[in-house]
C-alpha cells in the first residue's frame, strides 16, 4: 500500500525528465571541442596587440619597459588620480604644463588637487632617466 503514492510520483518525475530531454544527468557541463575552437578566435581582440607594440624610438621603448614593470599598476587602474595613458582629457592639462614639470613631479613626487604621485612611482631603484622615459612614453600615447 505504501507503493501506490510513490509510483505516481515516480511516473510523473520520469515524465518531466523525459520531456526536458534529461533522461540522466549530463556527464560533463563542458562545451564540445568544436564550440571552444570556434569561440577562441572571436575572444582575441586585435586592439591590445597593437597597443603592446614596442615603440621605434629607443627612449620610448625603454619608457614602455619601465611603464610595464613599474608604472602600469597605478596608471592602468587610475589609482590616486593617475592619468591613464591614452586618456587625452586626463593628460591635456599636464602636457600643457610642460615636460619639465611632469618629469619633476614624476621624479620627486606630487600631491595636489589632481591626485598623488609618489616619488619615482614608489620605485626608488629607477633612475631619473628611466622615469623621464616612462613619462615620455605615457605622454606620447596620450597626444
Amino acid at each position: 500500500m505504501t507503493m501506490k503514492p510513490v509510483l505516481p510520483l515516480l511516473t510523473v518525475s520520469l515524465f518531466f525528465l523525459g520531456a526536458c530531454g534529461l533522461e540522466k544527468p549530463p556527464a560533463s557541463l563542458k562545451f564540445p571541442e568544436e564550440k571552444k575552437e570556434a569561440a577562441a578566435p572571436a575572444a582575441a581582440p586585435a586592439a591590445p596587440a597593437a597597443a603592446a607594440e614596442t615603440p621605434a624610438d629607443p627612449k620610448l621603448a625603454d619608457g614602455k619597459k619601465v611603464y610595464d614593470a613599474s608604472c602600469g599598476g597605478c596608471h592602468d587602474a587610475g589609482m590616486m588620480g593617475a592619468p591613464k595613458p591614452g586618456d587625452k582629457a586626463a593628460w591635456t592639462d599636464r602636457i600643457a604644463k610642460g615636460a619639465d614639470t611632469m618629469n619633476n613631479n614624476a621624479i620627486k613626487g606630487f600631491t595636489g588637487k589632481g591626485g598623488m604621485m609618489p616619488a619615482k612611482g614608489g620605485n626608488a631603484s629607477l633612475t631619473d632617466e628611466q622615469v623621464i622615459n616612462a613619462t615620455s612614453y605615457m605622454v606620447e600615447k596620450s597626444k
